[in-house]
């Protein structure tokens, strides 16, 4: 597939997509949901990694509001169900990890769309906004089921009504991501994390995902028997068995992935 609005970088293992439309703060449109859906779902076939950032000095801005000449005509339960929907389900559903690196604003739609990936890594200067309410909203793209559960009901409903902006290390103080990285350090912070998984147990990964996801719509036993069930795939693996061998001969793992 050609793409026109983002693109996608291969190197040791990771699948670096950058969207890539600066002039609009890399906001969303139809064209840019259906190749990041394609993207990341030919990426996690391929690749160990998954990296996802934007170009220029926002992340994402959200939905581009300005791609249709009458807001009114604008259909938002078809645009989620169709657009939305697969996008943030190939990034859920890859079997690799998917890291968001976010280098700037990361507003509405495109707060959320970072917030889906498994790890995120901000810059001190990025910040998150969820701004529906702004214009007569209700947070989408995952923003109503992953804020309660990252940060709390009380600061994800603060942070719906009110719609303030979230710097990036109060997003990491309060547990919405995983990090928030000086600036100057941004590039080199994320690029290492990121091999650091491209050389990782990949098999592995994908369980610790399938274990983490479903944890909230299981009882303590369902999980208990969901994480014997997933041990068991892990031990059977190559790299389970590298593992212990490179333990018992102190040396550092060589794992293979798929």
């Amino acid at each position: 597939m050609h793409y026109e609005t983002i693109t996608r970088e291969d190197d040791s293992g990771l699948a670096i997509i950058t969207m890539r439309r600066p002039d609009v703060m890399n906001a969303l449109n139809t064209q840019m949901r259906a190749e990041i859906t394609h993207a990341v779902g030919t990426a996690g076939r391929e690749a160990r990694v998954v990296v996802l950032t934007g170009e220029g000095r926002a992340f994402c801005s959200g939905q581009d509001l300005g791609d249709r000449a009458n807001v009114g005509n604008i259909n938002l339960e078809r645009t989620l169900r169709d657009e939305y929907i697969p996008m943030l389900m190939s990034i859920v559903d890859c079997p690799v990890p998917v890291i968001a690196a976010v280098n700037g604003t990361a507003a509405g739609a495109g707060a959320n769309l970072a917030l889906v990936c498994d790890v995120v890594i901000a810059t001190a200067s990025a910040s998150f906004i969820q701004a529906f309410s702004r214009i007569g909203l209700i947070p989408d793209a995952g923003g109503t089921w992953v804020l309660p559960r990252q940060v709390g009901l009380a600061r994800a409903m603060g942070a719906a009504l009110f719609a303030d902006k979230i710097s990036a290390g109060r997003a990491a103080d309060w547990g919405m991501i995983w990090e928030a990285v000086e600036d100057d350090r941004f590039d080199e912070v994320w690029r290492g994390r990121a091999a650091h998984l491209a050389q990782g147990p990949t098999e592995a990964y994908k369980r610790i995902k399938q274990a983490l996801q479903a944890s909230s719509g299981n009882s303590l036993q369902e999980q208990l028997l969901l994480e014997g069930q997933l041990q068991g795939q892990c031990g059977r693996t190559r790299d389970f068995k590298e593992g212990v061998m490179a333990f018992l001969e102190k040396r550092s793992a060589v794992f293979e992935g798929r």
